[in-house]
This record gives structure tokens, sequence and C-alpha cells, in this order.
């Protein structure tokens, strides 16, 4: 029944993006994703007790994934994050994905990955309410990504493993997103998933609609092998750039063309600058020590959106 279910809404969807598709460029709905966790079967023993299974708070887009009741506390050593969602079912390898802003708060520095691509990526402690496990790797930013019906694949040509650029065309920030990897199964529903920094970033909310453009790129995060950039790399990029003088002017936020400044803790602020960054959007962030080890002030990460945990 459930199978016949889930064929039944991929076929929905199929014929509702090729419809989309003859009026113009195929459009990719958006969901935004929150910290979360996935853990084996050993570490959930191990966190809740022994022979602990997971409950179901509430199902995902995803056919087969649902959120738990259940949460954690995940630790470094510059602070911790309560509360942090399970997800289930349970996996073979427990990882933990959040955003950039999160990794700020936890004094760690996480690569942007796929997820499952867990190798030399960070260390980070999980607390449950009967013990706590510590991960030599498993914290990830995860890498925007677009879940995908083999059949929809198809009609949009592309493959697995293929890069594509999505166009965000907001009326306040429009933005685009390079390199966002396709990942196609049959048991997979058509979304994108962001994290919660890329949305504040671009003011999206799950569900907004972003135009597919095809661009037939394969390689891995570094084209050599290895592991993926961290915030100097795709987010850096895109949305966040260091301001290095010691005076911070309206002048300055009126020609600024990111969405995230990172200033150093001498530098002066003047009210106007403050302002006009407010106007328009722009997170100004204390830089501690570098980019990665910033404080996390002035980003949000509880935008008043509908937010899911997506992998």
């Amino acid at each position: 029944m459930m199978k016949e279910l889930n064929s039944q809404l991929i076929v929905k969807e199929v014929v509702r993006r090729l419809q989309e598709r003859q009026n113009g460029t195929p459009t990719i709905p958006i969901g935004v994703s929150a910290r979360h966790c996935h853990l084996k079967e050993k570490d959930l023993e191990i966190l809740f007790g022994k022979g602990y299974r997971l409950t179901k708070k509430s199902d995902l887009l995803q056919p087969g994934q649902f959120a738990a009741n259940e949460v954690v506390t995940i630790a470094g050593p510059r602070g911790s994050i309560e509360r942090v969602r399970v997800l289930g079912p349970l996996r073979r390898v427990t990882q933990v994905e959040v955003s950039q802003t999160d990794a700020i708060k936890l004094g760690l520095n996480p690569p942007i990955r796929e997820s499952g691509n867990l190798q030399g990526s960070s260390w980070v402690t999980i607390v449950g309410p009967k013990g706590s496990i510590y991960l030599e790797e498993g914290l990830i930013i995860a890498q925007a990504h677009i879940h995908m019906p083999s059949e929809q694949a198809c009609q949009l040509d592309v493959k697995d493993g293929e890069y594509v650029k999505v166009e965000i065309d907001h009326p306040i920030r429009p933005l685009s997103f390079e390199k966002v990897r396709i990942r196609i199964s049959d048991n997979y529903v058509l979304e994108m998933h962001i994290d919660t920094d890329e949305a504040n970033a671009g003011f999206i909310k799950s569900g907004l609609k972003g135009k597919l453009i095809k661009t037939g790129r394969f390689f891995n995060e570094t084209g050599d092998g290895k592991a993926g950039p961290n915030v100097n790399g795709i987010l850096g990029t895109t949305f966040v750039a260091d301001f290095h003088e010691k005076l911070l002017t309206k002048t300055i936020i009126d020609g600024w063309k990111k969405s995230i400044i990172t200033i150093k803790p001498n530098t002066i602020i003047t009210p106007l600058a403050r302002d006009a960054a407010k106007e328009r959007g722009i997170s100004i962030v204390m830089n501690e020590i570098g980019r990665g080890e910033a404080g996390d002030k002035g980003i949000r990460n509880d935008r008043n959106a509908r937010v899911g945990y997506l992998d």
C-alpha cells in the first residue's frame, strides 16, 4: 500500500513538473533543513539505553524518513547546542548535520559535504539522557542537493551525481546556487535541500521554488578526490566576506555585495552603517580569530519559516 501511494505521488509530481517545463525552465521546490542527527543502533543505545527504539514525531517528505521525538545535545570546545532532533530510521553510521552558524557556536570547523561523506570531517560530542559518545568524524555542513525520482531525472536530462545551478528569483534578494548535486532514486520525492544559513541569507522559506539550470558538470568537492571546502568554499564564496578596516561606514555597507560581513573586535561601526545593514538584510558578525571561528552574533538561525530536518 505504501509503495503504491509513493508511486502515485511520484507520477503526479512528474506530470506536474513536465507541465511546468512546457511553460519554461523547470522549477524545483525548496526545503529548509534545521540541524539534526542520524544515529546507528549502537550509539542510540549508548545515548538512550540498551534496547531503546526511536519513536516517531512526524513523517518527513522523503518516503520512510521521519523526525523522532528524541533529541540530543551536541558539544564542541566553545559551546553546546541542546535539543538537536534525531531523525529515523537508524543508519549504519552516526552523523550530525549543522549550519555554519551552529559550527561557530560549537567552535568547530566542519566541511561542506554530501550526506554520508564523513572521511576527514569534524569531531563532535553527542550527549543523551543515558550517556555520551565522542565522534572523531561525523559532523558536517550538508551540501545543497536535489532529491529527484528517476523518471523526472530522465525527463530533465540530468544524472545522479551531476551538478546543476538553481536560481532563486526572490523579489528582495535574488541569488543562485552554483553547485547543487543531483541525487536520484525511485524512492525520492522532488525537493532541493538547503540549510538555515542559506535560507536566512536569501529570505528563503520552505516551499519556495527555484529554477533548475543544467550545467552538465561532474566533479568531487575539490576536484582531486580530497575533502570538500569549508566556510571558505561554497558558503563563503556565495554569502560571506571579511572586512579588515577599522571603520565600517554606511558607504561601505551600501556597496557590499555579500549577505554576511565579518569584522574584527576593534572595528568601529557607525550608527548609519548599522541601519543600512539592517535595511539591506546584511548580517554583521564579529570575527574574533578568523573565518570559521567567528562569534555567532548577528546571524539568525530561527527564521520564521517551516523548517524541516532534511538530508
